[in-house]
């Protein structure tokens, strides 16, 4: 992507991702002509809850659901906090045993530690090195006691894609529900609420190109929740507070347009992919692909460079004007290795050396053509500053 105002090569998809015009222009007349509150009774409101309910229906088409099954929320992080504080606590007397993997997403990981506070007990499952989670290795840590398995569809850093359609089948008349934070693979990946058996499913609306602050939680018909914002009772008591009625029609245009044109955009993307993938590996020596090498998400490009670190190589590449990561921008204010690569199987130092590429709707060609003229030679400056490094 070439920003408006600079030349700047942006590579970070999976940390923020442009609101898509044709969202912007749907959301337009609802800060302005249509501002109503859906909660009022007059004739602005009713408006209101139509676009609202319009909403819900189009973005329950796009996980092959039923608009009652849609809860609109601020985000995936908050859908994440609904999906298994209400589930557990609302289901506690049936056990208090929740399964999730090492490799989750942060919102997990710290919703998991706030779960033992409250005396719920909690299994982490390592993944192999690829970053993949067996399902039988899953279903090993199911007790009698086991109400919640939470499991990302993809790795939001690493893009490896789970099994999660075997992961289900598996938990099918277990009576063990089954989570899925779907951020990182929807609009990629099929989310096929009506062909895989979830009982509950996170979503967020920037990463379908929709604005940021928006978010929903598919919620299977029979399954209950207790309500963790309290309030005026919106969402079906679930999710208390105003609707962000823009934000919805944003992120219902934004669903719309992703079923659209996921599977071409998919397609080109994979190919961009995999030429960065194999240019890199190819001139830049001693560089590994982290990851599983085919099942993971088609924008998604994770390596690891020996003798370096990865904040010293995103901080020269930023001078160059290109925009990357090192990991999830959501646990970035830290120095700590990746979570994610170190459940992999990789040392501290090995992890430290890595560095996210994600492409997306605005990304092209000449991206990958800058990447490649400037990052062999600004790893080859860096590792001859390097007491680390030595050649092989």
């Amino acid at each position: 992507m070439v920003s408006s105002q600079t030349d700047e090569v942006y590579l970070d998809y999976q940390s923020a991702r442009p609101v898509d015009h044709r969202v912007v222009e749907a959301m337009q007349p609802y800060f302005t002509e249509r501002f109503g509150n859906p909660a009022s009774l007059h004739g602005v409101g009713d408006r209101a809850t139509e676009a609202l309910e319009d909403s819900r229906a189009k973005v329950a088409a796009f996980l092959n659901a039923t608009p009652r099954e849609i809860i609109f929320t601020s985000g995936a992080t908050e859908s994440n906090n609904l999906a298994l504080i209400g589930f557990a606590r609302r289901n506690k007397r049936s056990g208090n045993h929740v399964v999730i993997t090492e490799m989750e997403h942060i919102s997990i990981l710290n919703i998991a530690k706030y779960l033992e506070q409250e005396g719920f007990r909690v299994t982490r499952v390592p993944p192999d090195q690829y970053g993949r989670i067996s399902p039988e290795r899953l279903r090993a840590r199911v007790t009698d006691e086991t109400i919640l398995v939470s499991v990302g569809w993809a790795s939001n850093e690493i893009g490896t894609v789970q099994a999660i359609p075997a992961i289900a089948e598996m938990l099918r008349g277990t009576g063990v529900a089954l989570h899925v934070d779907a951020v990182a693979a929807e609009g990629q990946l099929p989310v096929d609420m009506a062909a895989v058996p979830v009982d509950l499913l996170s979503i967020s609306s920037n990463d379908i190109y929709g604005p940021q602050g928006v978010g929903a939680l598919y919620v299977r018909k029979g399954v209950r929740l207790a309500a963790v914002t309290m309030g005026g009772g919106q969402e079906r008591g679930l999710r208390s507070g105003t609707e962000n009625l823009p934000g919805v029609v944003g992120m219902a245009a934004a669903a719309g347009i992703a079923a659209g044109e996921m599977s071409a955009e998919s397609v080109r993307l994979a190919a961009m992919r995999d030429r960065l993938i194999r240019e890199v590996l190819s001139n830049v020596p001693d560089s590994h692909l982290n990851g599983h090498p085919t099942e993971r998400l088609p924008n998604n490009a994770h390596f690891r460079f020996e003798g370096i670190e990865g904040e010293s190589l995103l901080l020269s590449l930023r001078d160059e004007g290109i925009a990357v990561s090192t990991g999830s921008a959501c646990s970035s204010k830290t120095l700590e290795p990746s979570h994610t690569l170190i459940s992999c199987g990789l040392l501290h130092e090995e992890a430290h050396g890595s560095l996210e590429l994600t492409l997306g709707r605005f990304s092209r060609e000449s991206d990958v053509d800058r990447v490649m003229q400037v990052l062999p030679g600004v790893v080859k400056r860096l590792r001859g500053l390097s007491p680390l490094y030595r050649a092989k």
